[in-house]
């Protein structure tokens, strides 16, 4: 059974003319850590917050959403405060948000599961201090307050009160974003032993490619609210089947790359008040046909890999993509 099952999602808001999750069907497995990613503004972290049910003011959510084989999106509120402090838990993208800063880093760790009669404060502290021990943190961080640690020692903090409640779920939203390149290392490697350590699912939010292709099992790449290509990550990456995953790949900065300017993706993601008829990436697709414009693509297996699935039309063209996306010889630099 998956950890995580989302069958389904639409989440509409208020004032727009199309959902902002638009039938995304995503699973996570126990042991197993899937990558999302895609541009900002695509539907990732709403993708992931919606396995806790935190939306946004006025949201309207249809489809399935289990956690640990329970739909969350049916849950009333004890179930949700079990469900939020216990079965998953979230790494978000900035501690020092997410942490008060008056109070200090024991009271931050131990409150939701004191406050939820799971253990005493005995208890809570002990495990508390485990916890910090095992993500690399001294017990004497316990009576600190967040001003007084780094943005590295905070995210090991978060991460600790991630798994205070003992969790089959762990959703990581960018949770390296702000971090520099020796802690994002470190934080990301300690994510995986905990993850095998504890046993749990993790679904991890990025736009960094780089980063899901190390850390992921499976991929799956978000564009304007719906799954443009998903699959194993070293099958994805290096045969991409969609031309919005084949043109981040092509804009990727590579130190080998030859000299010029950058391969980029022209336009604009598609505007929430505005409908869609068909592909929401034809606008700015250089295989887009009249087809594209009319139909929506279907999420259907790529031809002799099963678990590699695209929505595209033309995915079958795919092998001139690198082509179509890299800058003329010679271009000048940006």
């Amino acid at each position: 059974m998956s950890t995580l099952d989302i069958q389904g999602l639409r989440i509409t808001l208020p004032g727009t003319a199309r959902p902002v999750i638009d039938g995304v069907d995503l699973t996570v497995a126990a042991r197993e850590t899937v990558a999302l990613v895609g541009e900002s503004g695509s539907g990732k972290t709403l993708t992931s917050r919606s396995a806790l049910r935190l939306l946004p003011p006025g949201a309207t959510a249809e489809g399935t959403v289990r956690v640990g084989g329970h739909d969350v999106l049916t849950m009333d509120a004890a179930q949700l405060r079990e469900l939020r402090t216990g079965t998953a838990a979230m790494i978000f993208q900035d501690p020092r948000a997410a942490i008060n800063p008056l109070r200090r880093i024991g009271d931050f760790l131990t409150e939701s599961v004191r406050l939820t009669k799971v253990m005493n404060r005995a208890d809570a502290t002990a495990r508390a201090a485990v916890l910090l021990r095992t993500v690399g943190l001294d017990d004497a961080v316990l009576r600190a307050y967040p001003g007084q640690l780094s943005g590295g020692m905070l995210q090991r903090v978060m991460i600790a009160a991630a798994l205070m409640g003992d969790p089959v779920l762990l959703l990581a939203d960018e949770p390296t974003t702000a971090l520099d390149v020796t802690t994002q290392a470190e934080v990301v490697a300690l994510i995986g032993r905990l993850r095998e350590t504890f046993g749990t699912g993790l679904l991890f939010v990025t736009h960094d490619l780089d980063l899901a292709a190390a850390i992921g099992d499976r991929v799956y790449v978000m564009y304007a609210g719906r799954i443009a290509e998903s699959g194993p990550a070293e099958q994805l990456f290096a045969h991409p089947r969609h031309p919005y995953t084949a043109a981040l790949l092509a804009s990727t900065p590579r130190l080998a790359a030859p000299g010029g300017r950058l391969a980029a993706i022209e336009g604009q993601p598609p505007d929430l008040r505005t409908p869609l008829t068909g592909c929401a990436f034809a606008t700015r697709c250089p295989l887009a046909t009249e087809v594209c414009d009319q139909r929506v693509p279907p999420h259907r297996p790529v031809p002799g890999h099963p678990e590699h699935h695209t929505a595209c039309h033309h995915s079958d063209r795919l092998d001139r993509t690198a082509e179509i996306y890299r800058p003329e010889k010679g271009a000048a630099d940006a």
